[in-house]
């Protein structure tokens, strides 16, 4: 098997994408070394699932099952396999890279090369945390004087994370990386200067870059946009000309029914004289709803009052009561969908828990997220909301299900408007964050899962207005392409917050396969 090593692994979908990969024979074609994660909740994720990888699938244990399904607890099943659990602690490192009084370089150095023990080829992969490339992150980090807010911007350490992933390729050669970020990457700046032109050269000399002479300062690679490129060009053509926005890759081009957009390079080391396929694209868009619509239906949570199946009802049947409906900026047709769906709430469903039996065969990636050994779904509960809340959520989906589309606030009720100084102005030119309530569109990918659905969900509005809720970890997971039996650690919050950050796990499979027929030329 070819090593891999991931860098900022997260919960681990790129990896996961990689340790996917078989042959014909079905036999796992790479193999993760090594996985480096600071967070302490992220990590148990990724020690459980390296834990699942050291069993073939059908040798996984029943008690894996018995820890998902909430009947026995972590500590008790890694004590019933602790060959297991030593390997996959010894994969699964909890560790800080970029921060050498935390984590020593030559600690790092030392697990690279007991993976490695002196493989010809191998696979780095991984991203430096985005928060500081993204637009959002930007804009957070931005007080109201602009000035101290770009002072604070570029002295964010998290700009040059990069360069932990650099001196490691500088020291250590790989064979071929892959590199993912936000795309917010393209536009961010320190010092006036782009950071995008500076990474780029970075990876093409990393020893240089970096400023360490040793046995790999002539170390140069080829990087490669993956979506975008001419793979027809011979080995000799200048591939830095490619555009930055050429590295931009778009998951609903690669069956991920997400429209999640993010930066993704892949480096050869020039040496190889190799050069990747490019990812395939699909016309068929994959929608949100064929990914979730097996799981079980939920209610929402009643976060400021005693929760019962009767008290949600009534909480959203105050609607039609508080005469919102009358309001004349409702569409007609909205609203007499709304009375309709109004009529056909149940006080049966429940907010769902950690674990529910049922049965479940997804509509699409049936094979790929669906293990049947579970008997049930994890992850899958519900959050709390307001009754005001509440109300935005069913009249935005029931708008969803009559116009395909998720709608502006200026077409709602200004009853139903957030009490919130960004959308105090009535005129719809006036406002600002016009889209706070998003409701995914049932035939359409979902739009991008980001760590902000941790936060409060309205962006995230579940498209059955009868569910009247935003979407639930396991859904949010669905909708990355993690596989069911793949369970997330910690509060719920941390939940959503490593769904989100995570690159699909079906897509880096994709690129797996790119990566694994570039190595395989010429054998």
């Amino acid at each position: 098997m070819i090593p891999v090593i991931d860098l900022f692994a997260g919960p681990g979908g790129l990896g996961e994408g990689f340790s996917a990969l078989h042959d014909r024979k079905e036999n796992p074609i790479f193999k993760i070394g090594l996985s480096i994660e600071k967070h302490p909740i992220a990590h148990e994720t990724l020690m459980l699932r390296s834990f699942f990888r050291q069993f073939s699938r059908k040798e996984v244990p029943e008690e894996y099952y018995d820890h998902l399904r909430g009947r026995i607890d972590r500590q008790t099943l890694y004590a019933l396999f602790p060959n297991h659990a030593a390997r996959a602690s010894k994969e699964a490192w909890k560790a800080e890279l970029g921060n050498p009084r935390a984590t020593p370089l030559a600690d790092i150095d030392k697990r690279i090369q007991e993976v490695l023990r002196g493989a010809e080829q191998w696979v780095l992969i991984g991203g430096p945390p985005c928060q500081a490339y993204s637009v959002a992150g930007r804009s957070r980090v931005l007080p109201v004087d602009r000035r101290d807010g770009t002072q604070n911007y570029e002295k964010d350490k998290r700009h040059f994370l990069y360069k932990a992933y650099l001196r490691i390729l500088a020291a250590h050669a790989p064979s071929v990386f892959v590199m993912e970020n936000v795309k917010g990457i393209l536009s961010a700046k320190v010092g006036g200067k782009r950071i995008i032109d500076r990474l780029l050269s970075d990876l093409r000399h990393p020893s240089r870059a970096t400023g360490e002479s040793d046995e790999n300062e002539r170390l140069e690679y080829d990087i490669y946009p993956l979506a975008n490129y001419d793979c027809e060009k011979n080995l000799f053509d200048d591939y830095s000309l490619s555009s930055p926005a050429d590295y931009i890759v778009k998951c609903e081009e690669h069956l991920i029914p997400q429209a999640r957009h993010r930066f993704i390079l892949l480096g050869v080391r020039k040496d190889l004289c190799r050069r990747p396929s490019k990812l395939r694209n699909y016309e068929k868009k994959i929608d949100m709803w064929g990914v979730i619509s097996d799981l079980p239906r939920l209610r929402s949570k009643l976060s400021r009052e005693e929760d019962s199946g009767a008290a949600w009802v009534a909480a959203i049947r105050q609607l039609a009561q508080r005469k919102i409906l009358n309001d004349s900026h409702i569409d007609p047709t909205v609203r007499s969908v709304v009375l309709t769906k109004l009529k056909g709430l149940s006080e049966k469903l429940t907010p769902g828990k950690s674990f529910l039996e049922m049965d479940l065969k997804s509509i699409v990636h049936n094979k790929w997220l669906h293990d049947s050994r579970i008997e049930g779904v994890c992850n899958h509960a519900a959050r709390g909301h307001m009754d005001s809340d509440l109300w935005r959520y069913f009249v935005i989906s029931c708008y969803g299900l009559v116009h395909g589309k998720s709608p502006g606030l200026s077409v709602l009720p200004h009853s139903l408007f957030p009490n919130h100084e960004n959308v105090k102005a009535v005129r719809a030119e006036e406002m600002v964050f016009t889209d706070r309530f998003r409701v995914q569109v049932k035939h359409k990918p979902a739009t991008t899962i980001t760590s902000h659905i941790g936060k409060d969900g309205h962006y995230y509005i579940h498209p059955d207005p009868l569910q009247c809720r935003s979407l639930t970890v396991r859904e949010a997971a669905r909708l990355q392409t993690f596989p069911d039996n793949y369970f997330f650690a910690g509060p719920t919050t941390a939940q959503y917050k490593q769904v989100g950050n995570a690159v699909p796990p079906f897509l880096a499979k994709q690129i797996a396969a790119i990566v694994h027929g570039l190595l395989v030329q010429g054998s």
